[in-house]
């Protein structure tokens, strides 16, 4: 099984950045696909950006194709999620999630492996 730990979150304007990060441990995340999703209040979680296990092939909401970028750093067993251009829609918790020997799926049903979230909020 592999552990996730999101950091990263915080208060911001629109136009900021912010750069998210997931630590894993627990396993060999070589293995895993990974994915961001993101929650806002009386919301259902959605997908935001996926990223498959060499880091080559990555996929993004439309929402946020442009200003977010999915990177990720195997040796450190972590993946990024670089947000730029922040929009007060951007508000959410942010769920980093892992996908054993996946393609980096938009589903959720697809991930079985979730950390607790980093609350980000945009403000206008």
């Amino acid at each position: 099984q592999v552990q996730l730990v999101e950091s990263g979150g915080g208060l911001v304007q629109a136009g900021d950045s912010l750069r998210l990060s997931c630590a894993a441990s627990g396993s060999d995340f070589n293995s895993y696909a990974m994915g961001w999703f993101r929650q806002a209040p009386g919301k259902e979680r959605e997908f935001v950006a996926a990223i498959n296990l060499s880091g080559r092939d990555r996929n993004y909401a439309n929402s946020v194709k442009g200003r977010f970028t999915i990177s990720r750093d195997n040796a450190k067993e972590a993946v990024y999620l670089q947000m730029n251009k922040l929009k007060p829609e951007d508000t959410a918790v942010y769920y980093c999630a892992a996908e054993r020997w996946g393609v980096g799926d938009t589903k959720t049903s697809s991930y079985g492996y979730w950390g607790q979230g980093t609350q980000v909020t945009v403000s206008s």
